[in-house]
């Protein structure tokens, strides 16, 4: 399976509770997942749930809100088309940099291009996120990727029910 098989879908805010669902079912947080500045996006093959997820504020330097695969689709090498769609719309939006907090997933991050950086390095416009100060733990990874050339291709993104 290449990236140009899956579609994009922007998530409306009355989508969120399968997002939720399987965040919840992850051990992710989900308590800000209707908050101002954050973009949620499922994934699909045809029908096929593919997995989600979620690109948070603005600018040059963006938060990888959550990135989740179902369950059924595991292990098939999902995860990294689904991480590199979210690139490329976060590339085509103007950012230049993706940063994360991961405590499940640092060395899946690595193989695909995130260094780990000590969390004082963060600049402020992440720092100050409610990811970073309260929803996910001090011992989660702090990672980042410069986005480079990635911003040439943007995937085709459906909008939902007109979520800004």
């Amino acid at each position: 399976m290449n990236q140009s098989d899956i579609s994009v879908r922007l998530l409306g805010t009355d989508q969120i509770q399968g997002l939720a669902a399987y965040l919840t079912a992850a051990g992710l947080p989900t308590q800000d997942l209707l908050q101002p500045g954050r973009m949620f996006y499922s994934f699909h093959r045809g029908e096929t749930e593919l997995g989600y997820g979620g690109i948070e504020g603005s600018g040059r330097t963006r938060l990888i809100r959550s990135l989740v695969v179902v369950p059924a689709q595991r292990k098939s090498g999902i995860g990294t088309l689904l991480l590199r769609a979210l690139e490329r719309i976060a590339g085509a939006d103007g950012a230049q940099s993706l940063h994360l907090l991961t405590t499940t997933a640092p060395d899946f991050f690595e193989a695909r291009g995130y260094e780990q950086r000590d969390r004082s390095q963060a600049p402020k416009e992440i720092s100050s996120s409610e990811e970073f100060n309260s929803l996910c733990p001090t011992s989660a990874v702090y990672m980042v990727k410069e986005l480079g050339d990635i911003n040439s291709v943007s995937p085709q993104v459906t909008r939902l029910h007109g979520r800004q």
